[in-house]
């Protein structure tokens, strides 16, 4: 990620926006169930919101810097920090009660990289186990906010189907204002 964007996401605005916003909905949208794997925890603020509704987080971070900060900031809690890329990290098949990826999808370098991050994590859930996130519609503004950033936007009307293709059902993607929009899919029973 660029420095401008770093600052942001690591400022009390951003920890405020997601506590007031993401952390609601994250209690209404699915029983996330007692153990969540977190794609791109960046900072750890939404980890942080994450132990307020389930009771052990698995966080794979790329980036060394941020896993390492991740690592020293839930010292003694009961939050796994895995460095690595998502898409060929060993995720263990059918463990977690949840997945979650917050604003991080559009860093995966490729759209085919993306879809091979979904099937992984349709293969790490547990069965009828929800996959819930949140990304950015491609705007102008967010584009300017990637500069010298790996940007691949990712299209919500298309989204759903996507998460199909991946093995996921009941996918349900709403824009939730002008440049955000959020997901929930389940893995299929058996998966």
């Amino acid at each position: 990620m660029n420095q401008a964007h770093l600052t942001y996401l690591s400022s009390p605005e951003w920890a405020g926006k997601l506590r007031t916003e993401l952390l609601p909905w994250l209690r209404e949208a699915a029983d996330l169930g007692g153990d969540v794997l977190e794609i791109g925890p960046g900072f750890g603020v939404t980890t942080e919101l994450l132990l307020e509704v389930t009771s052990q987080v698995t966080a794979v971070e790329l980036d060394p810097a941020l896993a390492a900060e991740v690592r020293t900031r839930f010292r003694g809690a009961p939050v796994e920090v895995v460095e690595g890329d998502a898409t060929v990290v060993d995720l263990p098949v059918g463990r977690f009660s949840a997945a979650t990826c917050f604003s991080m999808l559009h860093h995966v370098p490729s759209p085919s990289a993306q879809d091979r991050l979904l099937s992984r994590l349709h293969r790490a859930l547990g069965s009828g186990a929800a996959l819930l996130g949140v990304e950015s519609i491609d705007t102008d503004l967010i584009r300017q906010g990637h500069v010298d950033d790996t940007y691949v936007p990712v299209d919500p009307d298309t989204f759903g189907s996507r998460l199909e293709a991946a093995g996921f059902q009941d996918a349900q993607v709403t824009r939730i204002n002008g440049y955000q929009f959020q997901f929930v899919a389940r893995n299929s029973a058996g998966a």
